[in-house]
């Protein structure tokens, strides 16, 4: 009987330090991500954000990824599903994206990236840095005087700048209406060139070209991902482009002061390993941003008979 009671209580130890085990086992994180459209930045910072998790969690960490391939609503769907599968964490990749995200959850942490003006895009009046909710992000915001010293360092005997953009993005709209009063204050005389979609990018870009020494194109979605036929209009016509980041620049550019997206990213999922190791709430943590460096798109600018000072970096 002794023996039998010995017997028992070393099975009930053991099933008891079975438990324990499988109670301490390091959870495993899935985390949605919502690319708002396939193109070299935004693609950078999706891999950043990834490679970062990967380093802090190891085979801990699963990724879910869906691209909107540029339409609005399918934002929605992809961040409607993630909620239902309840995600431990959604990334929103570009400011259509976090939008879909908001509307969609309210409990599980969003992370944006690839975002330029987190007040706007997520219509917050008294813009404190910090949202208050379940959302945070990066920013990929270059400050805006800086991007028209560029184009001032660059092209000084120029008088008229065109700042072509597309109307659906309002991220696009808050740099344009924030390097306006910078070139006017400089002496251009400025004038907004504003395209709905794909289909009349080329015409607006034609247009711009012709009443245009020179184009500011900012941070926009969908002008990157027809980087390759505004190229080819603004070379015919020998426009050069100031650009509001790098992979835009690459593809159609004279220079840009930008960002790496690869490092944007990169912080983006520094913050998420501080979200789900360490339980930091979203809302108090502050918006945070890359450091910036004047790049310059060497095959473009020789096409344009243009060189650049020394501090200017070429983009690989």
């Amino acid at each position: 009987m002794k023996k039998i009671l010995t017997l028992i209580l070393a099975l009930t130890m053991l099933f008891a330090l079975a438990a324990c085990g499988q109670s301490a086992a390091p959870k495993t994180f899935t985390i949605g991500i919502c690319q708002f459209v396939q193109h070299p930045a935004l693609d950078a910072a999706t891999q950043g954000f990834k490679d970062a998790l990967v380093e802090k969690l190891g085979d801990k960490v699963s990724f879910v990824e869906q691209n909107a391939s540029g339409d609005v609503p399918t934002c929605a769907v992809i961040c409607g599903q993630f909620t239902a599968d309840e995600v431990d964490l959604i990334m929103a990749n570009a400011t259509p994206a976090l939008a879909a995200a908001q509307s969609a959850t309210n409990k599980i942490p969003v992370l944006g990236t690839s975002v330029t003006d987190y007040a706007s895009a997520l219509g917050i009046d008294d813009w404190s840095g910090k949202t208050g909710s379940n959302i945070s992000g990066t920013s990929d915001r270059v400050p805006e005087a800086e991007q028209a010293k560029i184009l001032q360092e660059l092209f000084p005997d120029a008088e008229t700048v065109g700042i072509l953009f597309c109307s659906a993005e309002p991220n696009s709209r808050v740099q344009a209406d924030a390097i306006t009063p910078a070139l006017e204050g400089m002496g251009y005389t400025v004038s907004e060139f504003v395209f709905a979609d794909s289909n009349d990018v080329a015409q607006v870009a034609a247009t711009a070209c012709d009443e245009s020494d020179v184009l500011y194109i900012p941070t926009d979605n969908t002008a990157a991902s027809n980087s390759e036929l505004i190229s080819n209009v603004a070379l015919n016509a020998k426009t050069p482009i100031i650009a509001g980041e790098e992979g835009l620049c690459k593809d159609c550019g004279v220079a840009a002061l930008s960002i790496s997206y690869y490092d944007l990213g990169k912080v983006t999922g520094e913050m998420a390993a501080e979200i789900l190791l360490e339980g930091k709430n979203p809302g108090d943590m502050e918006i945070r941003y890359a450091p910036f460096t004047k790049k310059f798109d060497a095959g473009i600018c020789a096409a344009l008979g243009i060189t650049v000072p020394s501090d200017f970096v070429a983009i690989d």
